[in-house]
């Protein structure tokens, strides 16, 4: 045991203390946000948004909530006749894994559905809030933990810029609006 204790404490000493000062210079200085690429993005989400909401209704025949799972539920599994899933207490499950599973029948309103749905949450988590978080000089500060994962890799809140996917275009596009001073450049490292 005293051997893994030692072992604990070298790596604390040559890898995590020395991190310490780095980190807090980075929170610091923060990480810029273009406010005009966000107010881009916004745009282009709402009117993709307003596309998606348009066509789901147009497939189902009528408007109804798509954040309701009654209403939806209804919409795919009553009316639609798409093979219903898990039930829970209030109907039909309407959950992604659910519509992921829907997606071999071919009806198109279910790629709608989980469009909308990425482009909502993308749109709740960080289009809509990152740009409330800048500072007066257009800078985002998070804060980094060392301890905040199992892993022990470093993790971020208020806001979690790790978060934001990488996978998706929409995603990408949000990163794309953060920016390194003129003469620097973004390096993603693990140790």
């Amino acid at each position: 045991r005293r051997l893994h204790e030692k072992n604990l404490v070298e790596v604390f000493k040559t890898y995590e203390l020395p991190l310490v000062s780095i980190l807090a210079r980075m929170e610091i200085e923060g990480i810029f946000l273009s406010a005009e690429r966000m107010k881009v993005i916004q745009e282009k989400t709402d009117k993709r948004l307003e596309e998606l909401v348009c066509a789901i209704h147009t497939l189902a025949g009528y408007q109804f909530n798509i954040n309701s799972t009654m209403q939806l539920g209804k919409v795919l599994f009553e009316e639609r006749h798409l093979p219903a899933g898990k039930r829970t207490q209030r109907g039909f499950s309407t959950d992604t894994a659910t519509l992921e599973g829907l997606k071999s029948t071919g009806d198109p309103i279910v790629e709608y559905i989980l469009e909308y749905r990425q482009l909502s949450k993308l749109k709740s988590t960080y289009i809509d809030v990152l740009p409330s978080l800048m500072d007066r000089n257009g800078r985002i500060h998070t804060t980094f933990l060392q301890t905040g994962t199992a892993t022990g890799r470093l993790s971020s809140r208020n806001p979690n810029l790790q978060n934001i996917p990488v996978r998706t275009d929409e995603g990408r596009l949000i990163r794309s609006a953060f920016v390194p001073k003129p003469g620097y450049v973004f390096l993603s490292a693990d140790y």
